[in-house]
């Protein structure tokens, strides 16, 4: 089933748009709050349209991310038990997000930066950050290098891949949507039961 490849052209598409950069901005600053897609989704297939553009880009999708983190950042602060923890019930994210709290709280500014930069639940951690009451100014640091350091290594990949690149992405891409798929299914089993 090429699945990955529809969408991955769909994306190529929306890349190419004339507002494709607000689109990049818009989804990168919802998926540090609640969006739960990764930006890079949005960010590769436009390096890849506009290759010249590529920095550009992941500025805009690093500057966006770091203003929803703040974002999250104060929703945790000032209205988790009104707005956030609400929502999170009806989920069933509490378990998950509690978890996510008490590593935030021990590890501080050290975990804000790895899951700014892997694709770790970023959304969970801004929010933790404001609940945990660490220092705004090590959230800002560690989120703006973690961004930084994940959106420009895409950037930096596939500017330096390029066509040839952008023609493997495009032959490979069911098979690495699929293994992302079974890794993540995998990943949760494990997680359930070895707990």
């Amino acid at each position: 089933m090429k699945i990955f490849s529809r969408m991955y052209e769909a994306c190529l598409k929306w890349a190419k748009h004339k507002h494709a950069v607000y689109f990049l901005g818009t989804m990168s600053f919802f998926e540090s709050v609640i969006f739960p897609i990764p930006v890079d989704v949005m960010l590769a297939p436009m390096c890849l349209a506009r290759l010249d553009k590529a920095w550009h880009y992941a500025f805009v999708a690093t500057v966006t991310s770091v203003i929803g983190g703040v974002f999250g950042y104060y929703l945790g602060l000032f209205l988790f038990d009104s707005w956030v923890q609400p929502f999170f019930v009806e989920m069933g994210y509490m378990e998950t997000f509690n978890n996510v709290a008490v590593q935030v709280r021990e590890q501080g500014a050290w975990i804000v930066f790895i899951s700014a930069f892997a694709p770790i639940p970023y959304k969970l951690v801004t929010i933790s950050a404001g609940i945990t009451e660490i220092s705004i100014v090590e959230f800002l640091i560690a989120s703006v290098t973690g961004r930084a350091g994940r959106f420009y290594l895409v950037a930096f990949l596939l500017r330096l891949g390029g066509e040839a690149m952008e023609k493997k992405l495009h032959r490979m891409i069911d098979y690495i949507g699929w293994a992302i798929v079974i890794v993540a299914i995998v990943g949760y089993l494990m997680y359930k039961y070895i707990q």
